[in-house]
């Protein structure tokens, strides 16, 4: 059996933009589901917000969220979650270009650049505050 790791990110009431986002860097299927839509709707500060989602863009690799009082409670609003993903180095010029339209209203922090262990790894705050480690190759 193969491990997989799926990051759930919990955000202050832009679930639904930031997930539709990632659809759009990564492409794949998008499901979102609001408290309303879950049954929930009476018990939420808001019903429209966001009970779960899932972009699934293949049969190991899924990212999930939510709109969560805990984060929206926070002193900056902001999820702080960090997503490592890997690469083959035939998987250069896609991952280049997801990290590129990652860093489009967000924070590069580390270039996509070849790096001494052997692979090209760049670092990215994205325009949601999602930090991303690529590591290609190597």
């Amino acid at each position: 059996m193969t491990n997989s790791l799926h990051p759930y990110f919990g955000f202050a009431g832009n679930a639904a933009e930031a997930m539709t986002f990632y659809q759009s860097v990564f492409g794949g299927e998008l499901q979102i589901m609001t408290f309303e839509q879950g049954g929930a709707g009476e018990f939420a500060p808001n019903p429209d917000l966001v009970m779960h989602s899932q972009l699934i863009v293949n049969e190991s690799w899924f990212l999930m969220a939510a709109d969560s009082e805990e984060v929206a409670g926070s002193v900056s609003g902001a999820p702080r979650i960090t997503v490592a993903i890997s690469g083959s180095e035939e998987q250069l010029e896609a991952q280049t270009e997801q990290f590129n339209q990652l860093a489009e209203g967000g924070t590069v922090v580390m270039p996509l650049e070849k790096q001494m262990w052997g692979a090209v790894y760049g670092q990215v705050v994205d325009k949601f505050g999602i930090t991303w480690q690529f590591n290609i190759g190597g």
